[in-house]
């Protein structure tokens, strides 16, 4: 067969192994790539190991862990992790928030993506003991007990309080009212 001007039109056979051959190349080249990714998290996850021996043996809110995916992630928690950039020599520190997801850090370096989640870790965990100790502060104060020094016992009667959800009810319900008084009268003579 011939084309146009007596150029000949090779066989579909040999076109088609040429694409399948291109094609195969083309995924020898993304899969490298991927093990390339598993492997640069891998060797943070080895970088943390550190990390990971010295966290309290009640603390289960991290998973440090690196999970095959696409794209593969080293999470440290249930919404931050560490993924390669699109050039796969960058390390992005990653958190998902509730107004999308922020970049905690972003390096070539290893080292400094380490020190970034040591440092998120050990925020972490001191959130974690400040809101224990407010939960236990404010139990012990409710409960009147003596093992807060200087807080004020919660009186036995707990009169006081049913009062004074009876008077914020009726101060709300008063306002409605004469929210409702005042936007009729403003309809009524603005109208009228």
């Amino acid at each position: 067969m011939t084309e146009g001007k007596g150029k000949p039109v090779p066989p579909f056979k040999r076109v088609l192994r040429e694409v399948r051959i291109a094609h195969a190349e083309r995924n020898d080249v993304i899969v490298e790539l991927r093990e390339t990714e598993q492997m640069r998290l891998q060797l943070l996850a080895e970088a943390l190991e550190g990390v990971f021996d010295d966290l309290p043996d009640d603390y289960e809110q991290l998973l440090l862990g690196l999970l095959p995916g696409q794209p593969p992630r080293f999470w440290v928690d249930a919404t931050s992790f560490v993924v390669m950039g699109r050039d796969k020599r960058q390390y992005q520190f990653v958190k998902d928030t509730r107004l999308g997801r922020t970049v905690l850090a972003e390096s070539a370096s290893l080292e400094t993506i380490a020190h970034a989640v040591t440092r998120y870790v050990a925020e972490r965990i001191v959130e974690r003991d400040r809101a224990i100790e407010a939960d236990w502060l404010n139990a012990a104060i409710r409960a009147g007990s003596g093992a807060v020094p200087g807080a004020r016992a919660a009186s036995p009667a707990r009169g006081g309080d049913s009062v004074a959800l009876v008077w914020a009810i009726a101060g709300f319900g008063l306002g409605m009212i004469a929210g409702m008084v005042l936007l009729v009268a403003y309809a009524w003579f603005t109208v009228g």
